[in-house]
């Protein structure tokens, strides 16, 4: 909730009033309806919830008697949600494509959709015992698939797992390897099978590239114009021409790759921002990848 002055509500009563107010800015409007499709409740109970929104945010809300619909006022403040754009792309949008079908409400109106990315299927025992291993602070072994040359098939190796990250297309486990004696990522997808707890090899805390953060300086191309370098700086929410990302040294490649920080290309606008501390991030790239 936004406003510390909202607290003492049950959860279900607090769940309605946020929903009154999302459908107020987001959706353009609420209804008796609306509430009773979204939650199952009696009419009168929908009734209840916009007099007590109205009671708690009496400046934020309208009533139209030719339509029956309540709307966002002028003077719209929220006070039960945070307005969050992305969040609500993400609901419009969902991740797995439906066909058509909408999530219901008012969003059937809009026309919105993802791009499909094929999700990495990701054997459900072996990820139980992954988490099962990082809980209790031990090691197991993993039957797993790499893709270099020197181990064309799978290899059994023990490994002590403590996290797990995204690189925002799969998944990893971050842990200590056994076999070549050092930290690495694992993708989980090539995890084919799981053994053996056993003690840990290590401790999380001497990952050093995991636990230490390394703040990447992303500027503008400054090969842009200067209109597109303003526009880059509101893409990526810069602050005085700079964005400034902490990020876990272990995971620089994954964030160089995602934002198109390695490509080496004439045309500025296949890389839009750039690195402003090159040295000392491409010194942390390097050390990270040894």
């Amino acid at each position: 909730m936004v406003s510390g002055d909202t607290k003492g509500f049950r959860w279900g009563v607090e769940r309605r009033l946020e929903f009154v107010e999302f459908r107020l800015f987001w959706e353009g409007g609420v209804n008796r309806s609306d509430i009773v499709d979204e939650f199952g409740v009696s009419v009168p109970q929908a009734s209840k919830d916009l007099a007590l929104y109205q009671e708690q945010a009496p400046a934020n809300i309208v009533y139209d008697r030719s339509e029956k619909r309540y709307f966002a006022s002028d003077a719209f403040r929220p006070k039960f949600i945070e307005l969050d754009a992305a969040a609500y792309l993400d609901r419009l949008a969902p991740t797995t494509p439906t066909g058509g079908e909408s999530r219901g409400g008012s969003l059937a109106a809009l026309v919105a959709d993802r791009l499909p990315i094929p999700q990495r299927r990701i054997a459900s025992n072996s990820l139980r015992s992954l988490l099962a291993a990082v809980r209790g602070n031990r090691s197991l072994e993993i039957l797993y698939q790499s893709m270099s040359q020197a181990r064309p098939e799978p290899v059994w190796r023990r490994v002590s797992p403590h996290a797990f990250a995204s690189d925002g297309l799969r998944w990893h486990a971050r842990a200590y390897c056994h076999l070549d004696k050092k930290f690495k990522d694992f993708i989980l997808s090539r995890c084919m099978d799981c053994r053996g707890l056993g003690e840990s090899g290590s401790v999380p805390g001497s990952d050093e590239l995991w636990n230490s953060l390394f703040q990447v300086v992303l500027i503008p191309n400054p090969a842009l114009t200067s209109g597109q370098q303003e526009v880059v700086a509101q893409d990526f929410a810069m602050a005085d021409g700079r964005a400034v990302v902490p990020v876990r040294r272990a995971m620089l490649y994954y964030f160089s790759k995602r934002l198109r920080l390695d490509l080496t290309s004439s045309n500025p606008r296949e890389t839009p921002v750039v690195v402003s501390n090159r040295v000392e991030f491409d010194s942390a790239l390097s050390e990270a990848m040894r």
